[in-house]
């Protein structure tokens, strides 16, 4: 076969990493869905441009036991918004984690939407709806407990968007990375005006990691 003929192979698919020992504390009864997720991911990610080729090594610790941290801060029966949802992080991973929660997936990305509703499907989850468009473009029933965020922006703009979706009481779960308090102290301008009333940055130690998962909560 010539060079034509080899660059025109498909790349190969690498293998996907066997869950840690931690993943069964983390995601106890959900583990088995979370496995097939992480499956489609491997099977799926990198041709339909969700994750690049350095991240399936890397995948339960940086993105599923990562995401899993906003579990915590969300209360039985909630109705939560994750914004600009992408290959599924947070979302996908709390609503596999969290049955008993409404999600609801905005992402402006067509492929990425059609990937988010393929997953869905796959994995049967029942608590989900998938909605393509800008967040503070949407038409959607405002009023929302809890809107959620990862690797979108920084917290003042991110607040712009995600703010008014929020009811009265409700409150933004962000998860962010180690300069968590510094992007926090800027945003607090910005915050206060459109509402938030309090904000700190809680730092969470997921099992079977040395560093912690910074997650900015502003409540209304």
């Amino acid at each position: 076969m010539g060079e034509k003929g080899q660059d025109a192979l498909p790349p190969p698919v690498l293998p996907l990493p066997p869950a840690p020992p931690e993943a069964k504390v983390v995601f106890g009864d959900a583990l088995e869905r979370i496995v097939a997720f992480a499956e489609l991911l491997a099977l799926e990610g990198e041709k339909r441009g969700l994750i690049g080729p350095r991240e399936l090594p890397i995948i339960w610790d940086r993105h599923l036991i990562n995401s899993a941290a906003v579990a915590r801060f969300i209360d039985p029966g909630e109705r939560v918004a994750d914004v600009g949802s992408g290959a599924g992080f947070p979302g996908i991973v709390l609503a596999i984690m969290r049955p008993d929660v409404e999600l609801h997936l905005i992402e402006t990305m067509e492929r990425r939407c059609a990937w988010l509703n393929d997953v869905v499907e796959e994995l049967g989850l029942k608590n989900v709806k998938v909605h393509r468009g800008r967040a503070e473009e949407l038409k959607l029933r405002h009023g929302f407990d809890v809107v959620t965020a990862r690797a979108v922006a920084a917290i003042d703009k991110l607040a712009r968007w995600t703010v008014p979706l929020l009811g009265a009481k409700g409150r933004l779960v962000l998860l962010k990375g180690r300069r968590a308090s510094e992007e926090l102290e800027k945003a607090r301008k910005v915050l206060r005006k459109l509402g938030i009333v309090e904000s700190e940055v809680e730092e969470v130690l997921m099992p079977g990691s040395e560093d912690p998962t910074y997650v900015v909560v502003s409540r209304k």
